[in-house]
């Protein structure tokens, strides 16, 4: 059997290597959140590049229903600050819990003219492959 992707190593060491070492611009693709159900109706996307000022909900973890807006996206660390979403140190400060993108659900975004045309390039591109598999 042939890959599939020809870009993407299958081999455990390669790939692991190529996540954590990848670029500003690949790690903002990896750290993709899911849309919530009537944002996935309205937009027809099911996944997009989470920002700041995003609102989102967590949906795995310990803090799980625990809902907020991105105050920032850490890529570097591939997690996401959310508000609210913090800790106590010993010392009596709060510091912000990290979350991975993937364990939390965009309830809200924050629509400018280049997130609304990445929105509609997606949807394009899943309505011409929903158009394929009728065909």
């Amino acid at each position: 059997m042939t890959k599939i992707n020809t870009s993407l190593h299958s081999s455990r060491r390669k790939s692991r290597k190529a996540h954590f070492s990848a670029p500003s611009g690949v790690r903002r693709t990896i750290m993709s959140a899911p849309l919530s159900k009537e944002l996935r109706d309205k937009h027809n996307v099911r996944a997009i590049p989470i920002r700041k000022d995003d609102e989102v909900s967590i949906v795995r973890g310990s803090n799980k229903g625990r809902t907020g807006k991105i105050i920032s996206v850490y890529r570097l660390k591939y997690i996401v600050h959310i508000e609210r979403v913090t800790r106590e140190k010993s010392n009596g400060q709060s510091v912000p819990l990290g979350i991975h993108p993937s364990k939390v659900q965009i309830t809200k975004l924050k629509v400018d003219k280049d997130r609304e045309s990445i929105l509609e390039r997606i949807a394009k591109g899943r309505e011409e492959k929903a158009g394929r598999k009728k065909e």
